[in-house]
């Protein structure tokens, strides 16, 4: 699948399963909402004390399986390396992710506040690979 398709589907789709690989070699799957930044990279918030990000910061191999709100119907699939983001840095990113996928928020301070209560980071990554070229 071109690259520049799956970022359109992005843009569109937020519903996702993320995998990512315990020290043992097990897959460690996790329900997240995914966006694309600016730069086309994929981008999702979540805790700093998360398993996904103990595993990715051993092991930075991520991917992604991306459906639509029905879940039954078009998917994708994209990889790609992680980097992870953490606060205060993260800040400005976590508002932009949420503006991207929700809009505006309705008390950005309260929005802010929780960001630094929950510890959240951005987990963002260059898609690499992305596929199924067709499905069924």
């Amino acid at each position: 699948m071109d690259l520049d398709k799956a970022c359109e589907f992005l843009r569109s789709n937020h519903r996702a399963v993320m995998l990512t690989w315990h020290v043992d070699g097990r897959p460690q799957l996790s329900p997240v909402t995914v966006g694309i930044d600016a730069q086309g990279r994929a981008i999702i918030s979540t805790r700093e004390t998360s398993v996904k990000v103990r595993n990715l910061r051993r092991d930075s191999r991520v991917a992604l399986c991306v459906t639509t709100d029905a879940f039954f119907g078009q998917w994708i699939q994209i990889e790609g390396t992680a980097e992870i983001v953490s606060l205060p840095e993260a800040m400005d990113l976590l508002v932009s992710y949420y503006r991207d996928i929700s809009g505006e928020h309705p008390d950005w301070d309260d929005y802010r506040a929780a960001m630094e209560r929950d510890r959240r980071v951005i987990v963002r990554f260059d898609i690499t690979r992305a596929g199924p070229d067709v499905h069924g």
